[in-house]
């Protein structure tokens, strides 16, 4: 269970919204971007992928583009949201290939890892393609 399921807050200080539920994403599979004890990978970033991202990712390997049924995993593809381990999205950052951040549904505790400003300079528009 996410330890702050009813006070959760996203890096603007603000209640934490929905990421995702189709693809269903979140730790929980709650469809938010809740941690909690168990959250070892630190999914808080939600993310809008991109081909290049998904291309980054498996190059290192996390393939999220390839369906995985055992695990209940469709597989992404670009324009899917889901929520991002920090440490993977700074990655991402650091080699020029960062997916979009929708900064209403990223978790605080990204903040311990990442400066808001960078996820202000990456944060999705709803007028993004």
């Amino acid at each position: 269970m996410p330890d702050e399921t009813n006070t959760a807050l996203n890096v603007l200080g603000e209640p934490l919204e929905s990421c995702s539920t189709d693809p269903m994403t979140g730790f929980y599979r709650d469809g938010c971007c809740n941690t909690g004890p168990g959250d070892v990978g630190l999914h808080l970033v939600c993310a809008v992928m991109t081909d290049a991202f998904l291309e980054f990712t498996k190059g290192v390997g996390n393939d999220l583009s390839t369906p995985r049924p055992e695990w209940r995993f469709p597989g992404l593809r670009a324009g899917d949201r889901w929520c991002l381990c920090v440490l993977r999205w700074k990655e991402a950052m650091d080699a020029g290939v960062a997916p979009r951040v929708v900064l209403e549904a990223t978790h605080r505790s990204a903040l311990e890892f990442v400066d808001l400003a960078d996820l202000r300079e990456h944060a999705f528009a709803p007028t993004d393609p």
